[in-house]
């Protein structure tokens, strides 16, 4: 059965990787896992996929149809690829406690979110959340065991659950030490890889709106550690205001990339140079505009 629109949107949201806020990033570090469970009773069709991210980075997925665990950093495939298997996740009872699939009819989506995370301090975190069609359905609180509802619907399985400690200290035991134990397995795996410095590579590119306005964007690549900084500068002044982030973002091999833009004159463009300072220069990357011979990109 294909998918509409706005499940196809659903699974990217459910499923996509985390944005970084800040271009430096905190020194904690987290595992995350996103499960889908695409569902219509009347059908026959229960269909699951998992993603997994090491901090902003997503590391594997799973796909139920095929039954393929494909790895999408090089290091793990050594590394071993581990999570709960979603017949775990989305136990038999939660769509027959809660009658949503029964009462709404056609096709449904619920997901999971949950993790742990190792703080610079030595504490730990972890959360346990649930969602139908979109919307938070039921929490899991690890320090008390209890099942926190987020609507009317999910108050008949927040009963069963309590009543089984089983479920509910088996969940704690996943977050507090199983995922904290795959966390640290797999941070020391991205460290051997990665322990090599790697600067970033630049260049400028445009975008001409019209002709009072064009927008230039800084682009750096393929750099490790994450922590960079990126400034747009007029004649040696920063511009504070002007630019506007895309943050850092992974790529694939475990490096990162970083892109800047701001919005400027046209005939102002020879005073703009971006600034790009990391631990693998020994002295800042400054990047201006070469407009190349029939090169002239419009909005």
């Amino acid at each position: 059965m294909p998918l509409n629109r706005p499940l196809l949107l659903l699974f990217g949201v459910a499923l996509g990787s985390f944005g970084p806020g800040a271009l430096c990033g905190p020194p904690s570090h987290s595992l995350s896992y996103f499960y889908l469970k695409l569902s219509e009773p009347s059908q026959g069709l229960h269909r699951f996929f998992v993603k997994v991210h090491l901090d902003d980075q997503p590391i594997f997925r799973f796909e139920s149809l095929t039954r393929k665990m494909e790895p999408l950093v090089p290091w793990m495939k050594e590394a071993g690829k581990k999570f709960l298997i979603p017949e775990w996740i989305f136990r038999a009872d939660l769509e027959t406690l809660s009658k949503l699939d029964q009462e709404a009819g056609g096709l449904h989506t619920w997901q999971v979110n949950l993790g742990c995370e190792l703080r610079e301090d030595g504490s730990k975190g972890g959360f346990l959340h649930y969602g139908y069609d979109g919307m938070d359905f039921i929490s899991f609180n690890k320090e008390t065991l209890w099942w926190v509802t987020a609507q009317p619907l999910a108050q008949k399985v927040k009963e069963e659950w309590e009543e089984d400690p089983r479920w509910s200290q088996g969940n704690k035991v996943f977050l507090e030490e199983t995922c904290i134990a795959w966390l640290q397995r797999y941070l020391s795996y991205k460290k051997k890889t990665l322990e090599k410095i790697e600067p970033p590579v630049g260049k400028v590119t445009h975008k001409v709106e019209d002709e009072r306005l064009e927008i230039l964007t800084c682009q750096a690549f393929g750099f490790y550690p994450k922590e960079i900084w990126a400034t747009w500068r007029r004649d040696r002044e920063v511009c504070k205001y002007e630019a506007f982030h895309r943050n850092v973002a992974p790529n694939s091999d475990g490096t990162y990339y970083l892109r800047l833009s701001i919005e400027i004159d046209p005939k102002e463009r020879d005073h703009f140079r971006c600034h790009l300072e990391h631990k693998g220069l020994q002295e800042p990357l400054v990047l201006g505009f070469k407009e190349e011979r029939g090169e002239r990109l419009r909005g």
